[in-house]
């Protein structure tokens, strides 16, 4: 089946601890309704940076990575739907950026 990657852009970092204890409950729930097709949860990053021929670039970019997961799905529109069960889509936070992840030989 092939695996797509889910690419986090927002989202927000709670303070309060209940806020925090919210937050993981709902991406415990949504990772647990994701079920099998869960292939690599994935986790937060930090603060990302450009690499292109012109140097490095520290402010992350237009749109910066804020996490990844990898799921299976037996197709673009399945991955996607997936997707909309985000916490960060649900609450209006953030968005996931779907891309399918094409297999190589080396």
């Amino acid at each position: 089946m092939p695996q797509y990657l889910f690419v986090y852009h927002g989202g927000t970092t709670p303070s309060d601890p209940a806020e925090v204890e919210a937050t993981m409950a709902a991406w415990g729930a949504w990772f647990q309704g994701i079920g099998d097709a869960l292939d690599i949860p994935g986790n937060p990053v930090g603060q990302s940076y450009t690499v292109s021929k012109g140097g490095v670039a520290d402010n992350g970019g237009a749109n910066p990575v804020s996490g990844f997961t990898v799921v299976k799905a037996a197709s673009m529109d399945a991955a996607t739907e997936m997707a909309k069960g985000c916490p960060m889509v649900v609450n209006g936070s953030g968005s996931v950026e779907v891309a399918e992840v094409h297999e190589i030989e080396m």
